[in-house]
């Protein structure tokens, strides 16, 4: 039976307790919760299984991550050294039969040196946004804050 099933069935058996000789109706129940808690300890299994599986593939994202950044910085470190090298050489373009090379200047950028003494008409609007941590200390403490509760919801754990 599915655990779905079982609740059902436990929940009628309650409802019918009145009615049943009260051997039987222990004897039922005992059963019914044995099975619940049977299928209950199965799919707590299975998330820790599942878990388990995220856990391998988080390490194996950091591996990846930490691979791709190590091979992105040896390329910066080769086209620095090439870029370096030619300039050295006075070389600016190199030609072959398989790619180019060239040494180019970048599209211009900004940058800044002191953000207290730029205009206020460069400055882009922030949104605000609420401090959810400051109202959860606040209601906590008993302050009412309008249009705020606090509220307590229920999770399954598994330990």
């Amino acid at each position: 039976m599915k655990l779905y099933e079982l609740t059902t069935h436990y929940n009628t058996l309650q409802d019918m307790a009145e009615e049943m000789d009260p051997i039987t109706f222990r004897d039922t129940l005992e059963s019914i919760e044995e099975a619940i808690e049977d299928k209950a300890e199965n799919s707590a299994k299975l998330v820790r299984s599942l878990q388990g599986v995220i856990e391998a593939i988080k390490l194996e994202e950091k591996r990846f991550a930490d691979r791709r950044i190590a091979l992105e910085n040896k390329i910066v470190s080769i086209k620095s050294y090439l870029q370096n090298q030619m300039e050295v050489a006075g070389i600016d373009k190199v030609k072959r039969p398989t790619l180019t090379i060239s040494i180019a200047n970048n599209p211009p950028a900004v940058e800044i040196e002191d953000e207290s003494l730029i205009p206020s008409d460069y400055m882009v609007p922030q949104p605000e946004k609420i401090d959810k941590k400051a109202i959860l200390a606040a209601l906590k403490e008993g302050e009412l804050i309008e249009g705020c509760t606090l509220t307590q919801t229920r999770s399954v754990r598994i330990r």
